[in-house]
């Protein structure tokens, strides 16, 4: 039997942070609108060009507390699909809203291009999003379970979106996104049309 692979360490410290929520009033929705509205500045700032350094953290706060909303769920019972399906609506938003935000931010710097950059990396990343939404419904959340590292997850990259902007990388952090996420894009389509292959054969 395999072993149930341990939590990543960014949701285990949030569920410990969440621990004297059970009892309380706030729901696992406060929670996630709190995510949505941080993730959704620091897109904003990043746009506005000024202070990538502040929008690099807002970014890496949201992230973290995209952890927050779905422990304090698990552990209080407070589970619904309205709840999952705002989870899941604000990650996409908030991601979206980062690469189209940084790509209007670096015009000054980049030209027009970089907004064009912006967008062709956040529309890979919500036909992602889309897609395994889709790969989840039918076959459930193991299927979409990011792979694991020694306690991180793949889409712990974004911890170190402060890193890129203070060392000033912003720009070719754009580049390869506008490059990677169509690229992992079409890789999440091949995996979703395999998967339609198998259904057929079933």
């Amino acid at each position: 039997m395999n072993a149930t692979p341990s939590k990543p360490y960014d949701a285990r410290l949030a569920a410990w942070l969440v621990a004297p929520l059970i009892d309380s009033r706030i729901t696992p929705n406060h929670l996630t609108f709190v995510r949505f509205v941080v993730g959704a500045a620091g897109a904003v700032m990043f746009a506005l060009g000024s202070h990538p350094n502040a929008a690099a953290m807002l970014v890496v706060a949201s992230n973290f507390l995209d952890h927050t909303d779905g422990e304090l769920a698990r552990m209080s019972g407070k589970t619904s699909r309205f709840g999952h399906y705002f989870d899941l609506a604000s990650d996409a938003l908030v991601t979206v809203g980062m690469f189209i935000g940084m790509g209007l931010g670096l015009v000054g710097s980049l030209g027009s291009k970089a907004a064009w950059m912006g967008a062709s990396a956040g529309l890979a990343v919500a036909g992602i999003f889309h897609l395994r939404n889709l790969i989840e419904n039918r076959h459930g959340k193991t299927a979409t379970r990011q792979p694991r590292f020694a306690g991180f997850e793949a889409e712990d990259v974004l911890y170190l979106i402060p890193v890129v902007t203070l060392s000033g990388g912003l720009e070719g952090f754009l580049y390869a996104a506008a490059i990677g996420a169509p690229i992992a894009f079409c890789i999440v389509v091949v995996q979703f049309m395999a998967i339609g292959r198998q259904e057929t054969r079933a």
